[in-house]
């Protein structure tokens, strides 16, 4: 169900005030209450208070009745009411999707069966943060080429492309910062050794949604090392907020690129007989 978690933490702490005041428990919210309460056919915030005076009206005339009740039942109430919020099918979903997130959901939950809930939390988000860095340590790097009779890039590697001879087109699937700066040097000085011919490489950059300052140093030293093999560095599809950055940084005017609206545009402007090629490629296809 979607919650407003303000209003929620607003209710919350305007209760815990009145109790202050009043002398009253400090209240707060909780899993085994709430799905106690729901799966009771609770739907709005009334049912809350129609317990809470259930509750008053057992203390002042049915406390004997429940004094000897062991405290076993209620705990039973409570786990039969916790016991749908375990899905372990989730775990085999997850597990076959990515073994990375299986991983971190199945100590999540070792952790709360075995230390405690808020323990067993903080290590899922702790594995969570580690993963994504690792993740983003590594980022996807292809290299691309145009489509026969059409203005897209694709991976080289999936599909039937053309390309550049003198032109290397490089799409970068992540957003570049601390990480992964030194990884994307790597990889760019390893494509170089491949492509010896190359006299452009064009970064496509549609997936970077932040440049930060340790990528932009590794962008400088890139530009300057593609300068010492002949090889000129261009960026395309740059979005406007990364854009932004760049301009407030002296990158722009030192790199002695250009930076494209797309892809297309940069393959046209620096080898134009190749896009020829691709469309003319697309027309002899259909016509035969």
């Amino acid at each position: 169900e979607q919650i407003e978690p303000n209003q929620e933490l607003v209710a919350l702490g305007g209760a815990n005030i009145a109790a202050a005041m009043s002398g009253g428990f400090p209240v707060t919210g909780g899993f085994a209450r709430s799905v106690v309460n729901f799966d009771a056919g609770a739907q709005t915030p009334l049912a809350g208070a129609l317990t809470a005076a259930g509750i008053g009206i057992t203390v002042v005339l049915f406390t004997p009745l429940f004094h000897n009740l062991p405290h076993a039942v209620l705990a039973a109430t409570i786990i039969v009411a916790v016991l749908s919020l375990v899905d372990l099918a989730a775990l085999k979903r997850t597990w076959r999707y990515s073994r990375q997130d299986a991983a971190a959901m199945a100590a999540t939950m070792l952790g709360v069966l075995l230390v405690g809930v808020e323990s067993g939390i903080m290590l899922g988000v702790g594995l969570s943060l580690l993963l994504f860095l690792w993740r983003t340590s590594q980022p996807h790097v292809a290299v691309v080429g145009q489509l026969p009779g059409s203005e897209h890039f694709r991976n080289i590697e999936r599909f039937a492309v053309v390309q550049s001879p003198k032109v290397l087109s490089v799409r970068v699937d992540e957003s570049l910062y601390f990480p992964n700066a030194r990884y994307l040097e790597d990889r760019i000085a390893e494509l170089i050794g491949r492509y010896p011919q190359a006299e452009h490489l064009v970064l496509m950059c549609p997936g970077v949604n932040l440049i930060d300052a340790s990528a932009l140093e590794s962008l400088e030293a890139i530009s300057a090392r593609l300068h010492t093999a002949g090889i000129q560095l261009h960026l395309s599809e740059v979005k406007g907020p990364v854009m932004d950055r760049l301009r407030r940084s002296d990158f722009l005017e030192h790199f002695g690129g250009q930076v494209f609206i797309s892809q297309y545009e940069a393959l046209r402007a620096l080898d134009p007989q190749t896009t020829h090629h691709a469309l003319e490629r697309q027309r002899d296809h259909l016509c035969s």
